[in-house]
C-alpha cells in the first residue's frame, strides 16, 4: 500500500477511516483493495482531499463507495471539508490488492 500524503501523521487517521469503507460487491475494504491512492490535507482552508479510483470506471457501486468514503473520513476529521476525487490514472488493476486483500479473496 502506497498512499500518497503531505501530512504522515493524520494520513494515519484517515486511512483508519477508510478501512471501514467496503465494496459491497467484493465485501473488502477500499484500502485492501489498492483504491485509495492519495490524500491532501490542506491546512490553511481545512479541506481534506482523497483521491480515489474504482475497479472499472463503470462500476456499478462507485457512487455508493464514494458517499461511504466520504462520510468516513467526516466522522474522523468534522471540523475539515471533505472531498473524495475519482482518479482512474493509474487504472486500478490487481496487483494493487495488498497482501492481507489477497489473502482474503484468495488470490
Amino acid at each position: 500500500m502506497n498512499i500518497k500524503t503531505n501530512n504522515p501523521e493524520k494520513n494515519e487517521l484517515a486511512i483508519t477511516a477508510l478501512y471501514e469503507v467496503m465494496d459491497p460487491e467484493i465485501d473488502l475494504n477500499i484500502v485492501d483493495l489498492g483504491l485509495v491512492y492519495e490524500t491532501d490535507f490542506k491546512e490553511e482552508s481545512n479541506d481534506v482531499i482523497v483521491i480515489m479510483t474504482l475497479t472499472t470506471r463503470f462500476c456499478p457501486m462507485g457512487e455508493s463507495i464514494v458517499e461511504s468514503a466520504t462520510q468516513a473520513m467526516q466522522q474522523s476529521f468534522p471540523e475539515d471539508k471533505i472531498q473524495v476525487k475519482l482518479s482512474f490514472e493509474p487504472p486500478w488493476d490487481q496487483s494493487m490488492i495488498s497482501e492481507a486483500g489477497q489473502s482474503f479473496l484468495n488470490t
